[in-house]
Formats: C-alpha cells, structure tokens, sequence
C-alpha cells in the first residue's frame, strides 16, 4: 500500500487543468478555483458532482484540504460572502476549514465527460455533436454520437441506458418498438442539443432535463429522446475524477463524497 502524502493544491490544479483546460469552457461559466488557497498543501481531496450543504459538511469533517465538483457553487457574481443566504454559508464553512475549492464544469464536458459517456455507452466512430472550440489542428465539443454497438429498439436502448449508467428509470419520448442504430449522447441539460442531434441525423439522443415540449419537437423531427436525468449520467464525474487523481498522485487521499440523485419518484 502506498503511503500517504500531501500534494500542493496549484500542482493538483496544474493537474487538472491539463486534462480539461480552462479554455474549452463556455464563455457564461465558471470553472478553476472558486475558493480558498492555492498554495496551500492538500491531504485529502472530496470530489463530488455538488457542494451541496451535506458534501460541504462531510469535506470539512473528513479533513479534506480540497473539494472538487463538477457544478460550481458559484455562477454569476458575489457581491457578499456571508451566512445570510446558502452560498454564502457553504462559503464560508469552506473557508472556515480551509478548504479550498475548485470546478470543473463545461470544460470537463467538452475534455473529459464526453468520451466518457460515449465510451460507457460503446458508441462507434465518435464525432463532436456540438463544436464549441476549434482550432487549426481540432474540433472539440459537447456530446458526441455515431453508431450503438448493435441495431436495438428503444425499449432495448432504454433499458440498455439504464443498465450502463445504473438507474432506477428514465423517461422516453418515442414509439418503444422503433429500431435505432444511431444515438447521440449529451450528459446534463439537453434540451439545446435536440437540434445538433437532428442536424447529425441520430435516431436517439440519450441527455437529461427534456420537458414537455422538448420532447413532443424531437419527436417530430423523428428523433426519440431518452431522458437519464442531470444526475443520471453525469454522476460518472465523480468515479472518474477519484481514479484519475488516484493515478495521478499515487498516496494523495482521494474519496468520493456521499452523494444521490437530489429528487425521488413516487409511483
């Protein structure tokens, strides 16, 4: 067993950033560190999906030096740090421990969670579904689609969904006996990737948080849109982050927080 050791935070950082540079995220995020020291050294390192309230307490009574999330606590901008409101209190609970925190958010989607989903998912001859950065040498982007490793129909494709990214249920728009050979996947919100995916010529598109009239458009359009949720598959974040860190900072004390989907379904 390896022995434990501590890491500089700005040497995880540099770590982080060279497997999902800051450049490739959108323009309105806000991803890198949020919070806290950057030369400060790290022990342990809590990776979560949220700072929610519950992973915030369990970093600081884990003794964690660093918390990484995909979401970032804090979007537009803060004009006060204080416990009068929820951001503010994890905040300052944060900074309280000294922890410091770091996101990673469109630019993991774009370097990191795309391949990822796709790749649990075995799609074939993967292809951008939506170019948000191109230079002379690559295109890259959110989601990715092309062939499913077999011909299946959508009640096969659902349930195959299910089983890859380990869900209760998800939600279909689309006749359960159309066959489909070509899919796309776009892990969180999809709604804005119904066109890309009609433009790409799909059968499915398997995302999270398509609403009513999103759905009824796809199918119109003839696309069937499988509904995994926003936690349903980028939830995959977290075991990849852990093993990454792992590998890269052998003896670092990486653990994943205590998390699940934030809503339940009654029957």
């Amino acid at each position: 067993m390896n022995e434990e050791k501590n890491v500089s935070c700005g040497i995880i950082m540099e770590s982080l950033e060279r497997l999902s540079p800051p450049a490739f995220a959108e323009s309105w995020d806000n991803v890198g560190l949020l919070a806290g020291r950057r030369d400060k050294t790290v022990g342990k390192v809590c990776v979560a999906l949220d700072a929610t309230d519950g992973v915030v307490e369990e970093a600081a009574a884990e003794g964690a030096g660093l918390l990484l999330t995909h979401h970032p606590l804090i979007f537009s901008a803060v004009k006060r740090v204080n416990t009068d409101d929820f951001t503010g209190r994890r905040i300052v609970k944060l900074l309280q421990n000294d922890i410091s925190y770091y996101a990673m958010h469109t630019n993991f989607d774009v370097m990191g969670m795309a391949d990822a989903a796709a790749g649990k998912m075995r799609i074939q001859g993967q292809q951008v579904l939506d170019v948000t950065y191109e230079d002379e040498s690559s295109k890259e982007g959110i989601g990715r689609y092309g062939k499913l490793p077999h011909a299946m129909t959508v009640r096969e494709c659902a349930s195959y969904v299910k089983e890859v990214f380990c869900l209760e249920s998800v939600k279909i728009y689309g006749n359960p006996d159309t066959v489909l050979e070509r899919a796309a996947i776009s892990p969180g919100s999809g709604k804005s990737m119904i066109k890309p995916a009609v433009v790409a010529g799909v059968d499915v598109l398997v995302t999270g948080d398509i609403e009513h009239h999103e759905g009824l458009d796809a199918m119109a359009q003839g696309l069937t849109v499988i509904d995994a949720g926003h936690y349903g598959i980028e939830k995959l974040f977290v075991p990849y982050m852990v093993e990454y860190l792992r590998g890269e900072f052998p003896g670092l004390n990486v653990f994943a927080a205590k998390e699940k989907n934030p809503f339940w379904v009654m029957a």
